[in-house]
């Protein structure tokens, strides 16, 4: 649910950011100034998902596993990149999603405070508006690029969306996509 939460919250940001940013998009759109309102609540409230979930001890027992890189991790980003087919070890998460999960982690506080920089004109005046649009642009449009990579791989992936849509994967798709979790889980 956090994930169905965030994911959702992240779209809005991103397509509304789009239809605020490019130009023909934002011909399409008669309301802007309610448009800027969804946009920006909904990246406030980017972290709820994440904060309610840390009620639960499921998630906060996640957030240890994809906190740490363990040395099987290494053997999976060295098989990615050189491309080798079959198994590769991983845990729950893989190394892959650890370090989106950190990166997207880092990104949405530097895009929140960014963006309260541009809401709120004169909060901090010693830092430029100019320079909190650059920073908020430039990072939400390497969210945007590593968004779509991120829906291209699930996509690629049934067991991972069924995954994420119920909660529950098959034996099988655990003991291909993720051995050491299958295992962990078995025993």
């Amino acid at each position: 649910m956090v994930h169905r939460a965030t994911a959702t919250l992240m779209l809005v940001c991103v397509g509304t950011a789009a239809f605020l940013y490019v130009g023909p998009l934002a011909q399409l759109v008669g309301r802007r100034h309610l448009l800027v309102v969804v946009h920006e609540w909904s990246g406030i409230l980017l972290p709820a998902p994440f904060l309610l979930g840390l009620a639960a001890r499921s998630f906060r027992a996640d957030l240890r596993r994809i906190n740490r890189l363990a040395p099987y991790d290494r053997e999976w980003l060295r098989a990615v990149r050189r491309g080798t087919p079959g198994p590769r070890p991983a845990g729950k998460f893989n190394a892959g999603q650890k370090i989106w999960a950190g990166w997207i982690a880092g990104a949405v506080p530097v895009m929140m405070f960014t963006g309260l920089l541009m809401w709120f004109t004169g909060l901090l005046p010693w830092i430029s508006r100019a320079g909190a649009i650059f920073v908020h642009d430039l990072t939400a449009l390497a969210i945007g690029v590593v968004v779509l990579g991120h829906i291209r791989l699930a996509w690629r992936d049934p067991g991972a969306r069924l995954g994420m849509r119920t909660g529950w994967v098959t034996w099988g798709w655990a003991r291909r996509n993720h051995p050491r979790w299958a295992e962990e889980e078995r025993g």
